[in-house]
């Protein structure tokens, strides 16, 4: 979640940077070089912090969650090694000649090697979230009794995982959106204090329609990854929704409620019927599977689960064994749930009733967290296509200074992070209690670690990123306070609106035209 406060800004700006430079490119108006060299300022500063976090992340596999890495390794591995070669190596290849080829390269030439650097960032993004997208379903992949390990069968599967397709243009949609966001609200700013309008009023005018094309694509796109649920988290579904009872057809979605754990139900539901059939099966005539009868399948999948590993354990005494091969490969598919047992029991065959109970009910994740998450997120994503409609017509019909749009426009500024931090909140705590979806429970995937030992490396590099997100913060407010800077012709550029005000060169010595 650290990482990720640093990762959708660089996202969304890239691209924007591809649209400012190509509209410079086509005009060769100096005014839109200005604006693309200020804001790929603004997206240098937050690339760095994204790149120190995202490696310390790679590392922490390793230290934090060494079986983790060793179970599914064969598989995880893959697409970050994919990443950092195909990707990474591309971003911070042409990032270099991004800024400083400016004087050096022919105006296409540049564009394609701030085109490079785009692609390299979300690249970045797609092998990250292939990866993300298998621990939520494990396709492509199956446990090797000889290895004891997780190993790849198709790696097309994985690739083409529907859960991390979903994911990936879900999530980069949301960064486009945040990009979206900052753009406009930075270049609100400058609209009320009545500075750089020139630049402001372009970089607004991008930013609309950017955003509004981006956030019409997360709802529709949320929508899509909502009903990747069905097939393959229903849990997370149902524990999004407080869903504790099966909820028959049409089943409708709640808008608000306060969902009660210890009743298992949800106070004061206000639903709207037909909307959660429509999102979870595309119909208006299944029922939507609750969290109670979800928690019985996943009783009847334990006891499957200890067949499979009574399977394994027969195998390691003799791999020659046909009938323990037989037993094991009936009940492979379960063999996840047998481990749930492991955090009761040493051996999962040992288990009484009562703990394949509890560890059925183990399968929960945090109901309020979900519920309250989801509504978030939704909320915002909704709130975010009224903002960029407004903008929108603000722009289309040269309404820039509206002092209440512009104030919504700068209040508007956070909400981006809040709502991208509640999803990542709703796609991780919805998957627990497994690392892996049905594969590897959490508490078996971590280091063999003392309690210091991880407080102390959470405290050292909360402190050290922490300095560094001051820093980072600094430098984007003094970059934004400076405003853009001038042309190489003495002055911002030839554009015929520019008033004096526009040049930081000249003295502000009373309010602008």
């Amino acid at each position: 979640m650290y990482h990720f406060l640093f990762v959708p800004l660089t996202l969304g700006l890239s691209f924007m940077l591809v649209i400012m430079e190509s509209v410079y490119v086509l005009t060769r108006k100096e005014i839109w070089r200005t604006i693309t060299r200020f804001w790929g300022l603004l997206f240098g500063i937050n690339f760095v912090l994204g790149v120190a976090t995202g490696l310390t992340m790679e590392f922490e596999f390793g230290m934090n969650w060494s079986y983790y890495s060793h179970y599914v390794g064969d598989i995880f591995g893959a697409p970050l090694a994919i990443e950092g070669l195909m990707a990474f190596f591309l971003e911070a290849t042409f990032v270099g000649l991004m800024f400083f080829g400016w004087e050096k390269l022919s105006r296409p030439a540049h564009l394609m090697v701030t085109f490079m650097v785009a692609l390299g960032t979300n690249l970045s993004a797609l092998w990250i979230l292939v990866a993300n997208g298998w621990m939520q379903h494990p396709a492509g992949a199956e446990f090797n009794p000889a290895t004891m390990r997780m190993e790849v069968t198709n790696f097309m599967e994985v690739l083409f995982n529907p859960v991390a397709q979903a994911k990936f243009v879900h999530t980069v949609s949301a960064g486009y959106v945040l990009a979206a966001v900052f753009v406009m609200g930075v270049s609100a700013i400058y609209l009320w204090n009545n500075k750089w309008t020139s630049v402001a009023k372009r970089s607004m005018a991008v930013a609309a329609a950017f955003g509004l094309v981006s956030s019409l694509s997360v709802v529709v796109l949320g929508d899509e990854s909502g009903y990747a649920l069905t097939d393959n988290q229903r849990m997370k579904l149902a524990a999004l929704e407080s869903m504790w009872h099966t909820e028959k057809a049409p089943a409708g979605i709640s808008v608000f409620g306060i969902p009660n754990v210890k009743e298992q139900r949800t106070d004061f539901d206000v639903k709207i019927p037909y909307v959660l059939g429509l999102i979870a099966t595309r119909s208006v005539d299944q029922p939507v599977i609750g969290i109670l009868d979800l928690t019985d399948k996943a009783e009847a999948r334990i006891r499957s689960g200890i067949i499979a590993y009574d399977g394994v354990e027969k195998l390691k005494s003799n791999p020659e064994d046909l009938a323990a091969r037989a037993l094991f490969e009936a009940h492979k598919s379960d063999l996840g749930y047998a481990l749930l047992l492991k955090k009761y029991v040493a051996d999962p065959r040992m288990a009484t009733n009562q703990m394949i109970v509890q560890a059925s009910l183990d399968t929960i994740p945090n109901v309020p967290v979900m519920f309250w998450s989801f509504r978030v997120m939704a909320g915002l994503g909704f709130a975010f296509i009224l903002l960029f409609a407004t903008a929108f017509l603000m722009v289309t019909f040269e309404k820039h200074n509206n002092r209440l749009f512009l104030l919504a426009c700068i209040i508007a500024i956070p909400f981006p992070w809040i709502a991208i931090e509640a999803g990542w909140v709703l796609a991780e705590i919805g998957r627990q209690p497994w690392a892996v979806d049905g594969v590897l429970p959490t508490f078996l995937g971590a280091s063999s670690l003392t309690k210091g030992q991880i407080w102390s490396t959470i405290v050292g590099f909360t402190l050290v990123y922490g300095i560094m997100a001051v820093i980072e913060i600094n430098l984007m407010i003094h970059a934004i306070k400076k405003g853009p800077y001038q042309a190489k012709f003495g002055r911002m550029h030839d554009d015929p609106d520019v008033s004096p005000t526009d040049d930081p060169a000249m003295p502000v010595v009373g309010p602008a035209e």
